[in-house]
């Protein structure tokens, strides 16, 4: 065991948000924490690493165990180089350096030979800087740098020079170099472009110690989880014991099972009220239903959430066509003063198309996502839009850019048209914000709300050309597989940045790679890409113009044929348990109406008076028996049908 929390619990304010809570993490553990926005994954991680204290519950980490806790926060205002600052993580190894050159020292100066104290001091000093790799300190923290995308130039620059993103960088560098036995990680891949990501992949492939990860990149969870923490927005946190895959097959079996028991305990509470309220008041009976009264009291409610785990469906606005050809680049050119982003760049965008744009960052992938949105000036070259193109642009700075002392409502409301007015609550509602919710200020909102609310204005006007710059950086899981189906359902062309590889799979008809000063295209998805992108290695083909007709691409369509097929599979099995969720939810209905009614005809047998009238009594004993029969009918039914889906989770 290198990390236990035992019965941890934390509040903010009178919010809980979560409390007793037991977890451990075991040697060549790789836990993966998820849940949605505002559970407390980042407050649970912070308790772990030992920088914030739970309320109550304890945190045990045997001695000697070092904990190892990504930061998301670092001064940008500090003079140090990156490589000074990196080198920071092996300051003992510095410190066991000078204590060698000092024992190296008093060696020279011994007279009558060297004390056997100071030999063996001197040894084990020696030993321990060997094994620690202290001559190769300096490679190794260029590797890690460079494996981050720091190049020499980069390395020399100051911390204060750098961006957020890059200073996240150096914080992921020291802790990579520092080697703690437990590596707590807080949405690590958000910072990093594609290839930055892969490199670390290979890095944590490589990782002896345990990793405890805080992460919405599927991808990233599929290669390297080998259990599930999922913290819920009730505060429980439960531990599958399974990779991600088989953690959310497991999580919908048990809200299945949990929905069959809470549907079978609200059967069984409502007969029990019923009895209570029909006998309380009768002498011969009270006592019984006194004990049932107590007996519902003395039950454990079963809690669910309200939503199921995929949630509610986006609709993004029926867009008008477009013609044939979306958007088109001619011999481009764009420069930042004296750097030259695009000399001649040609692109083509045709309707429906949906590309993802990926490549190192800094090769140009944000100028020529703005160059198609026309949100940049381009300097030389042509740029033209096609036929009844309506063009929205989405990037992260309308998040920053809305008024945090307005309502949804209101935000909406200042970019609204007239005409706008009376449907901007169904238009909301088309983005999961619904009744009461269209009131909430923007201040309160979570990262994905406030995500959301940009994609609705972005979108209050139908286009057909959506420009999408991260999309999915502040959505948790379930966001981001709602966003997913809305754009696959969407019959209008994207045009996209994205590091989260499961939603480029999700989504992407093509992938275009953009390297410095130029851009090569791939058809199909990041999988397709990367499988191309191996086969050039190997030599079979190293001319990016004729990939796009190379023979080794002709799975590619295939593939994507048979994503479109099993996507419409799955659409009517979908449909398929709609249909048998309302029969399901009908049967339920008829059950009741029937129960009330077997309950009327028993309180009419109850009356003595009935039997005076002989033919009045045996019809409604006749008309008893046909409900008992019809109910026990319905009830095989009811259980034929919970049963059919089951199955098909």
């Amino acid at each position: 065991m290198l990390l236990r929390l035992d019965q941890i619990s934390r509040a903010i304010g009178d919010r809980s948000l979560f409390d007793g809570i037991d977890a451990e993490v075991r040697a060549g553990d790789r836990l993966g924490i998820v849940g949605p926005n505002g559970a407390g994954k980042t407050t649970l991680l912070r308790i772990a690493a030992g920088l914030d204290p739970p309320d109550n519950g304890r945190v045990h980490v045997p001695r000697g165990a070092r904990i190892g806790m990504l930061r998301q926060e670092i001064d940008p205002r500090r003079d140090a180089t990156v490589q000074r600052e990196a080198a920071t993580a092996l300051a003992h190894l510095d410190e066991l350096e000078a204590e060698i050159r000092s024992l190296e020292h008093e060696i020279s100066q011994a007279v009558d030979g060297v004390p056997e104290t100071l030999a063996e001091r001197y040894d084990i000093a020696s030993t321990r800087f060997e094994h620690a790799s202290g001559f190769a300190r300096e490679a190794r923290v260029d590797a890690v740098l460079e494996g981050l995308g720091f190049d020499a130039e980069a390395r020399a620059r100051p911390l204060s020079s750098f961006s957020g993103g890059w200073l996240m960088r150096v914080e992921l560098a020291k802790l990579l170099l520092a080697e703690p036995d437990v590596l707590l990680l807080d949405e690590p891949t958000n910072h990093l472009d594609l290839p930055a990501i892969e490199w670390f992949e290979s890095v944590l492939a490589d990782f002896e110690g345990a990793l405890v990860v805080v992460s919405h990149d599927r991808s990233f969870l599929r290669k390297h989880a080998n259990r599930i923490g999922e913290l819920d927005g009730r505060g429980r946190f439960t531990v599958y014991e399974h990779r991600y895959d088989d953690y959310l097959v497991e999580r919908d079996q048990r809200r299945l099972e949990q929905l069959a028991a809470r549907s079978k305990q609200d059967r069984e509470i409502a007969h029990m009220e019923q009895f209570v309220d029909r006998f309380r008041y009768k002498a011969s009976k009270a006592k019984q239903a006194q004990s049932k009264l107590k007996a519902i009291d003395r039950i454990d409610r079963i809690e669910i959430e309200e939503d199921g785990p995929r949630g509610p469906r986006l609709r993004i606005p029926e867009p008008p066509r477009s013609g044939r050809i979306a958007l088109r680049l001619d011999a481009v050119e764009k420069r930042y003063g004296d750097n030259v982003v695009y000399r001649a760049l040609d692109f083509q965008l045709e309707r429906g198309e949906r590309v993802a744009l990926v490549g190192p960052n800094g090769a140009g992938k944000s100028t020529l996502l703005r160059i198609g949105a026309g949100a940049l000036e381009i300097d030389g070259g042509v740029l033209e839009t096609g036929h009844n193109v309506e063009t929205a642009y989405f990037a992260q700075h309308q998040l920053e850019a809305l008024d945090e002392r307005r309502s949804i409502l209101e935000e909406l409301e200042a970019d609204a048209t007239l005409a706008d007015h009376a449907r901007l609550r169904s238009h909301l509602g088309a983005f999961l914000f619904s009744g009461a919710d269209v009131e909430k200020r923007i201040s309160v909102l979570s990262g994905g709300e406030k995500a959301r609310v940009a994609l609705a204005k972005m979108l209050l006007r139908p286009s057909n050309l959506l420009v999408l710059d991260e999309p999915t950086n502040h959505l948790d899981m379930t966001a981001c597989e709602i966003l997913e189906e809305a754009l696959s359902a969407f019959a209008g062309t994207v045009l996209f940045v994205s590091h989260d590889r499961s939603f480029i799979n999700a989504i992407a008809t093509r992938v275009v790679e953009v390297l410095p000063g130029s851009v090569r295209s791939f058809p199909g998805d990041y999988d397709a890409y990367q499988r191309k992108l191996a086969t050039l290695s190997g030599g079979a083909d190293s001319n990016p113009s004729s990939s796009s007709s190379s023979s080794d691409e002709a799975p590619a369509p295939t593939a994507k044929a048979a994503r479109i097929a099993a996507r419409e599979v799955e659409r009517d099995q979908r449909k398929a348990r709609e249909r048998a969720q309302r029969q399901f939810t009908r049967t339920e209905g008829e059950i009741q109406k029937l129960e009330e009614r077997l309950e009327g005809l028993s309180a009419q047998l109850a009356d003595p008076e009935v039997y005076r009238d002989g033919e009045r009594s045996r019809q409604i004993e006749e008309e008893r028996s046909a409900a008992q029969e019809q109910l026990d009918a319905l009830y095989q039914e009811w259980e034929r049908l919970g049963a059919e889906l089951e199955a098909d989770d």
